[in-house]
């Protein structure tokens, strides 16, 4: 069984390792802090073998080059990432990449950046979305166009509910207060915000989240829901979570 150990890094990022037992490799999922990945790996007794990086922002790959010389690891990420470091495999939708016997199958959830992609993990029930997704909310869109992330959003909808979404930033309690603005009738979202409110109040993280949970909560993924369209406009679930997008920006 895989092992995946979260840490806080930087200000209000996530870092993730992941580590196969079977085989003794680990996966760097993303790298803000080259140093810090290096000092977590160490004190669990891990050597990284393997970087993921879901996309190409310096506090998602910014930190490939102390740890690929300190270790040698391969680096695995899509096109975009070659502007911050250089690139062992390029991958995108469709190819799969392995962690000893575990299989990812990397997934396009551009929008946020235009080559953003997350690693799925279907029999392990788990996936890495980096700034994709949120819980309660979705990265902004810096780069992309509002179908094309709705499309990624959908994506990541089409994936069993059960799927646990390893977000790569505490912002749950800022997104639930627009979460809140944007969908104020729904008795799910109050209840969730209720615990994350306690959670936070204790310093405890909200990341991971479940997708069954985000589906019936998160403003984004619920564009297409018939009373966030006559709550929000829009003529089509894209142009829903256009203005959902802008309001948020703007929140």
């Amino acid at each position: 069984m895989l092992e995946i150990h979260q840490f806080p890094c930087l200000s209000d990022n996530y870092g993730f390792l992941l580590h196969d037992p079977d085989s003794g490799q680990t996966a760097a999922i993303d790298t803000p802090d080259g140093a810090a990945y290096l000092r977590q790996a160490e004190a669990k007794g891990w050597r990284i073998s393997h970087i993921w990086n879901t996309h190409w922002h310096p506090d998602h790959a910014g930190g490939n080059k102390a740890i690929v010389e300190a270790t040698g690891a391969q680096v695995i990420a899509p096109q975009e990432v070659d502007k911050l470091s250089p690139i062992d495999r390029v991958v995108a939708h469709g190819d799969a990449v392995t962690l000893g016997e575990h299989t990812a199958q990397v997934i396009d959830v551009s929008g946020h950046t235009n080559g953003h992609i997350a690693f799925h993990l279907p029999a392990d029930g788990i996936a890495f979305v980096g700034d994709s997704v949120f819980a309660l909310g979705c990265g902004r869109m810096f780069e992309g166009e509002p179908q094309q992330f709705w499309d990624s959003l959908a994506r990541i909808k089409a994936l069993p509910p059960e799927t646990t979404l390893y977000c790569a930033h505490e912002y749950t309690a800022a997104n639930a207060k627009f979460a809140l603005h944007a969908d104020p009738e729904n008795a799910a979202l109050q209840a969730y915000v209720q615990e994350i409110d306690a959670k936070r109040a204790k310093d405890e993280p909200t990341v991971p989240t479940v997708l069954s949970r985000e589906l019936k909560t998160n403003p984004f993924l619920r564009a297409d829901a018939p009373e966030m369209q006559a709550r929000w406009g829009g003529e089509s679930p894209a142009d829903t979570f256009a203005k959902l997008r802008a309001a948020k920006d703007s929140f």
